[in-house]
């Protein structure tokens, strides 16, 4: 693992899951972490739900567009976080994997992306626990 860990978060859209995980560990990385979003089939905007519910926890997301997968994203990562990509998401070996079962946010009000939003929370500090522990893996 790199000395600055680089983790790169895929989901399909890149327009929910995958970039509240990216927003998060960045919020709580502090810059000890580089960290990546893509989307296998990127979509046109994200998701508004994601993006009020990141805007409660004062996160801004504004600025932020669906990106897709590329070779370099994924060739310079040390850690790559899957969330319900499936076959659609490239596989890179020599890659550390991780995948997270989480609900997808698509078409869900406010009420019921929050709980989803805790749930990647959980993980991201799990996660950032793990690669600040020390160890060379999480």
């Amino acid at each position: 693992m790199t000395a600055r860990p680089v983790v790169l978060f895929l989901c399909v859209h890149n327009s929910g899951r995958s970039v509240a995980a990216r927003l998060l560990l960045e919020f709580y990385a502090g810059g000890r972490v580089e960290v990546r979003s893509a989307g296998s089939e990127p979509a046109e905007q994200l998701n508004p739900s994601v993006v009020a519910v990141l805007g409660e926890r004062g996160l801004d997301a504004s600025a932020e567009l669906p990106k897709r997968l590329t070779d370099r994203d994924a060739r310079d990562a040390d850690v790559v976080v899957t969330m319900g990509c499936g076959d659609t998401c490239a596989y890179y070996p020599g890659k550390h994997y991780l995948d997270w079962d989480v609900r997808d946010p698509a078409g869900l009000p406010v009420e019921e992306v929050r709980p989803i939003v805790d749930d990647i929370d959980r993980r991201v500090r799990a996660l950032l626990g793990e690669l600040l522990s020390g160890d060379s893996a999480p």
